[in-house]
């Protein structure tokens, strides 16, 4: 078993579920969501990305071992940082472009 099924694996028995429902719920057999937990079928980006949205969980949390999910806090705490700066990004271009356009106002008058 590889990382990723034995996470899949993992994150299903936190959940209570057996591995029909799990494979219900992402519509696929219970023998391809036995292969993707026993690693015998290799999973693709976006089966592995609807496993994590099912499980509400990142991909990468589903992809580490779990000793490095510690370091996940630290990941997770950059992206949203990034997405705070990006917005403020956008806030102060908004606002370079509010002056421009007051400044073009009060020369034309």
């Amino acid at each position: 078993m590889n990382i990723i099924g034995r996470n899949i694996r993992l994150l299903r028995q936190k959940n209570g579920w057996s591995q029909g429902e799990a494979a219900k719920r992402l519509q696929i057999s219970i023998p391809a969501f036995s292969k993707i937990e026993t690693g015998i079928t290799d999973i693709n980006i976006s089966r592995l990305d609807q496993i994590a949205k099912l499980f509400n969980v990142s991909t990468i949390e589903i992809m580490v071992n779990e000793g490095e999910i510690t370091s996940l806090t630290n990941f997770a705490e950059i992206g949203q940082l990034r997405e705070k700066l990006t917005d403020r990004e956008d806030e102060v271009i908004k606002l370079q472009k509010r002056v421009i356009d007051l400044y073009e106002e009060l020369r034309l008058k």
